[in-house]
C-alpha cells in the first residue's frame, strides 16, 4: 500500500460551518492548526463526521475553543477517517481563523 503525506484541506470559514477536508480513501490526519489571524480573540469549533452525519456537538472534536489575538493552536490527534468522513470547521468571528489539516492518505 502506498501511503501520501499531504496538507489535506485549509479553509476559512465565513460565518457558517464550512467542510475543511472530505476523505475519499483512508486517511490519518496527524495534525489540525487553526489560526487566528485578527486583533481579537475568536472561537474554533471543529467537528469529525462520520458517514457526512450532521455537524452537531456530538461529533464535535474542539468546540469553541477560544484563540486569542494573532496566535495558533495546534491539535495533533492522528485521527482515522474512512471514505466519506468529513472534518467540518467553524469560526464564531467570520474569516478570523484560517484552519489547515495535515496527514496521510493509504491507497
Amino acid at each position: 500500500m502506498a501511503t501520501s503525506y499531504l496538507t489535506l484541506g485549509q479553509a476559512v470559514p465565513a460565518g457558517s460551518n464550512t467542510n475543511l477536508y472530505t476523505a475519499s480513501a483512508a486517511t490519518v490526519v496527524s495534525t489540525i492548526a487553526a489560526c487566528n489571524t485578527t486583533a481579537s480573540a475568536a472561537t474554533a469549533t471543529i467537528y469529525v463526521r462520520v458517514a457526512a452525519a450532521s455537524a452537531a456537538t456530538s461529533n464535535a472534536l474542539v468546540y469553541l475553543q477560544t484563540i486569542p489575538a494573532y496566535s495558533t493552536s495546534t491539535f495533533t490527534l492522528g485521527i482515522t477517517l474512512a471514505s466519506t468522513d468529513v472534518i467540518t470547521v467553524a469560526s464564531g468571528t467570520s474569516g478570523a481563523i484560517t484552519f489547515h489539516a495535515f496527514g496521510s492518505t493509504i491507497a
